[in-house]
């Protein structure tokens, strides 16, 4: 018999206790990663699972399709970080969904633009309207615009409504409209820019540091659409770069605050703006371009940017009675309706917030075309859903208004054979505004259906 040494014996049973060891931590290790694994694709497939029910609820609800600027995910870029999620200050606007993220309540984003700089693969871009539904906007260019040289658009005409973005539109546009003058001219002035909202004023900004000449008209006062908000309105913003003053950091802040803002960086930089100065006509004379006011007033500029948002040109029902002065499109001071009748049209945030403004203290009943409401906030919805509940305001779905006379409404139901009246004090409506086609039509300005095209990305 062959006899090993002892010390050989024993290094064996080491070596074989010591890969058993490592068998045994390596397959534990294994196990743990399987089981971490497991975890987490069983928590990502319930998410996944939750997001396909919220999209089946979006669209049950008429919220998945959006409706103005919104974010477009390639997949293909996707890594599925979530921070295109954790950057949106809305709620349910984007999920992950098979690892991806994707779009939910599309027609409840407003635009800020939050995902599209917070995603790390620049997988996300900003697009106006779909293959479904297009949107009309006037033709322009990269350098804001448009088909007629020396005619610029900014802000919410060209399809950017957020006060973020319209700042930087109007920043953007006058810096360019500064570098391609072509002096010297035969006009009074460099620069034109009508519209005083939030466009007009970074442009009017941006256009005293570059040392032009210019004039700022106004068909209002100084805010624009932001003059036309209830006095106590919260207006909902981001942080911005304001020329000449710097970083605005607001998050929140009501309408009043912002217009004092406004008018402490202007008047500090010796800015007037010609208010009550409506302007009916552009025309380009000689490369010469003359801005006629309604007062019959002619200014000339060697460039125009019109910065001027839709709702200057509020859609009307074009009901009988509509004409009457008990019938307004915006709501500017509603602490001083008082117990009154009122009639509240429209199915967006403006018509709800006006009729929880004016619940308190008066009797309100909203009109609204659709069945649901699907374009509103989600806090304007607990909102309204707790004044009906309450009794302070009455919801008439799937009505229109027939007709307005001195102490009635006529609204009528669709699909109904019947008629019903209400009485009424005032009537307030807030069905949206309609592009100034005609007067961008006289100006030369080419008008385009836009089909889900890109107008930002990286």
């Amino acid at each position: 018999m062959l006899l090993l040494p002892f010390s050989l014996v024993t290094d064996g049973f080491s070596d074989m206790e010591t890969t058993l060891e490592n068998i045994i931590i390596y397959s534990s290790a294994i196990l743990l990663c399987i089981a971490v694994i497991a975890i987490y694709l069983r928590k990502k497939g319930r998410e996944s699972r939750r997001v396909e029910e919220k999209i089946a609820e979006a669209k049950a609800a008429g919220l998945h399709e959006p409706v103005s600027l919104h974010p477009y995910v390639d997949v293909n870029s996707c890594i599925q970080t979530g921070a295109c999620i954790s950057a949106c200050p809305e709620h349910d606007i984007l999920g992950i969904r098979n690892g991806k993220a994707t779009i939910i309540n599309a027609s409840l984003c407003i635009g800020h633009g939050a995902c599209f700089l917070a995603c790390p693969t620049e997988a996300i871009s900003l697009r106006l309207g779909t293959e479904k539904r297009g949107v009309d906007l006037p033709h322009i260019n990269r350098n804001f615009e448009t088909n007629v040289p020396g005619i610029f658009i900014a802000g919410e005409l060209g399809g950017m409504g957020l006060i973020k973005n319209a700042v930087e539109q109007g920043r953007q546009a006058s810096e360019n409209i500064s570098k391609s003058i072509k002096r010297p001219h035969d006009a009074s002035y460099d620069l034109i820019i009508v519209g005083a909202g939030p466009a007009g004023i970074s442009a009017a900004l941006t256009a005293k540091k570059n040392g032009l000449k210019f004039l700022v008209l106004d068909q209002d006062t100084l805010g624009g659409t932001v003059f036309t908000f209830p006095r106590k309105k919260i207006v909902m913003t981001s942080p911005m770069d304001l020329p000449l003053y710097g970083k605005i950091k607001l998050f929140e802040t009501t309408k009043t605050e912002l217009l004092d803002l406004w008018e402490t960086v202007l008047t500090k930089n010796h800015i007037t703006i010609n208010e009550n100065s409506k302007v009916e006509a552009v025309d380009a004379i000689n490369g010469i371009f003359n801005v006629k006011v309604e007062n019959g007033t002619v200014y000339n500029g060697a460039s125009v940017l019109l910065a001027i948002g839709r709702r200057g040109t509020p859609r009307k029902l074009n009901v009988p009675g509509e004409l009457k002065e008990k019938v307004a499109y915006r709501l500017l001071e509603p602490e001083d309706v008082l117990n009154k009748d009122v009639l509240v049209v429209g199915g967006g945030d403006s018509a709800v917030e006006s009729a929880l403004l004016l619940a308190d203290a008066n009797r309100v009943t909203l009109s609204y075309r659709g069945a649901f409401f699907n374009r509103i906030k989600p806090d304007n919805n607990i909102a309204l859903t707790n004044a009906v509940s309450e009794g302070k305001v009455d919801i008439k779905y799937n009505s229109k208004v027939v007709s307005i006379e001195d102490n009635i409404i006529t609204l009528s139901t669709e699909g109904a054979s019947k008629t019903e009246h209400l009485k009424n004090d005032l009537i307030y409506i807030f069905a949206g505004g309609e592009l100034p086609s005609q007067f961008l039509g006289k100006a030369g300005i080419k008008i385009t259906t836009k089909f889900g095209e890109t107008v930002m990305k990286h």
